[in-house]
């Protein structure tokens, strides 16, 4: 449980962070803007393109920069800034013209789209001899067409976040099934509290947020069917209706929810590791995250940047080297983990005492291998993902908001994206 402020990083980073969450990745930086063509030159020097703004991530660009040149004499980093809503096109763009960066950070979501669209350089090779292949799980690996296009060395994911106050007033612990988190939210309610909050948009962010309690019913992609799906939809509103979660839910994003939960009358919330900062500015009472308590067949999507190789990379061994020696590299996860906030991808450093040994840090991490699901969901075709995430939100948002019945909301939602499914 925490009170007290975190690092400044971490405040920092959970105001901006959450925003650019929303996209589920992150947005901003310094240095040049890109031009579209900018690349090594085969000259020593690693291009690498960003979104990033927030000062603490990037701090943390320079200092993977500063660490990768004091271990290769000769070799200069060239952090590009590139605004968010421009870095697809202009990727693709560049890949057009055979030029580009040598490495990217991006929207790890966006894999499919910039690997169909010839930006990425496949990583099969490199990642086939990576003797540390082994210490991510497949969850952080974007694989398209039968080749691994991309990486995320760190991730962004959801977790249950609670007022321990609260907690302690009506006398239970922190949940660790669903049924414990109902007797929780009902005694939070009969003392006079809202059980929790979370979003109900009816987009890609309420997909987000509903899939981990729609996979706990055992709805996935892959094979989907209807009962899962009424059941989870089914669940959520019951929640609604007894009072437990807000009907104003379905016009919150992921920004809303968590500034009810540190306005302090709520029990719980579901949002992520970005909100670290926003939790030490704002909540005054004792708070604390579990995994989220969606048992063995639940599942939370792993978000933030991927890292990959530019297709146009004039030195695809040396970006190799740099992703390897940064991002990838154990000690440098964790440290992105103490100075931003980010959860690491591997296992052995998401094991590190730095790691484990923070109260807010190691439930998400803990997650990572236990209840990590690539996103978006790999079953859903590349060209098909914005629709299917927008159906299912429009399901989603329609339950919780009582305008469908949520057996109605299952069957019209899996008539549309079936067909888009190949089903």
């Amino acid at each position: 449980m925490s009170r007290n402020p975190r690092s400044r990083a971490r405040v920092a980073v959970g105001a901006a962070a959450t925003s650019a969450l929303l996209a589920l990745s992150a947005c901003g930086s310094s240095g040049d803007e890109a031009t579209g063509g900018e690349a090594g030159g085969g000259d020593g020097v690693v291009t690498v393109w960003h979104y990033f703004t927030v000062d603490e991530q990037v701090a943390a660009m320079d200092t993977m920069k500063e660490r990768f040149e004091s271990e290769h004499d000769g070799v200069t980093v060239e952090n590009v800034y590139v605004p968010y809503d421009q870095m697809n096109n202009k990727l693709i763009s560049a890949a057009g013209a055979q030029t580009g960066p040598d490495v990217v950070l991006f929207n790890g979501g966006e894999a499919a789209a910039l690997a169909l669209g010839g930006a990425l350089a496949p990583m099969d090779e490199q990642w086939g001899a990576y003797e540390d292949a082994d210490q991510f799980p497949d969850s952080v690996l974007h694989e398209i067409d039968g080749s691994l296009y991309a990486v995320q060395g760190y991730v962004n994911l959801l977790g249950l976040w609670y007022n321990a106050d609260i907690l302690a007033e009506v006398g239970v612990e922190p949940p660790t099934t669903v049924d414990e988190l109902e007797d929780a939210m009902a005694a939070a309610a009969q003392a006079g509290y809202e059980g929790l909050t979370a979003s109900g948009l009816p987009q890609s962010q309420g997909e987000w947020q509903a899939y981990p309690w729609l996979s706990a019913e055992g709805f996935d992609y892959e094979s989907p069917d209807a009962a899962p799906l009424e059941a989870g939809l089914a669940r959520a509103r019951d929640w609604v209706e007894q009072g437990w979660l807000s009907q104003e839910v379905t016009t919150w994003d992921q920004t809303v929810p968590f500034q009810e939960f540190t306005a302090g009358g709520v029990a719980f919330a579901e949002n992520g590791n970005w909100q670290l900062g926003a939790a030490a500015a704002d909540a005054d009472f004792e708070y604390g995250v579990v995994p989220m308590p969606v048992g063995d067949q639940g599942s939370i999507y792993l978000g933030g940047e991927g890292q990959a190789i530019g297709a146009f990379a004039d030195d695809p061994d040396l970006a190799w080297e740099y992703l390897q020696g940064t991002f990838l590299d154990p000690d440098a996860q964790v440290q992105l983990a103490q100075d931003v906030g980010y959860i690491p991808a591997r296992a052995d450093a998401g094991e590190d005492e730095a790691v484990t040994s923070d109260e807010l840090l190691a439930p998400f991490a803990e997650s990572v291998a236990s209840l990590g699901a690539t996103y978006p969901a790999p079953s859903i075709p590349p060209e098909a993902v914005a629709d299917v995430q927008t159906t299912m939100g429009q399901a989603w948002s329609a339950a919780l908001g009582g305008q469908q019945a949520p057996a109605d909301a299952a069957e019209q939602a899996l008539a549309a994206i079936e067909p888009a499914l190949g089903g």
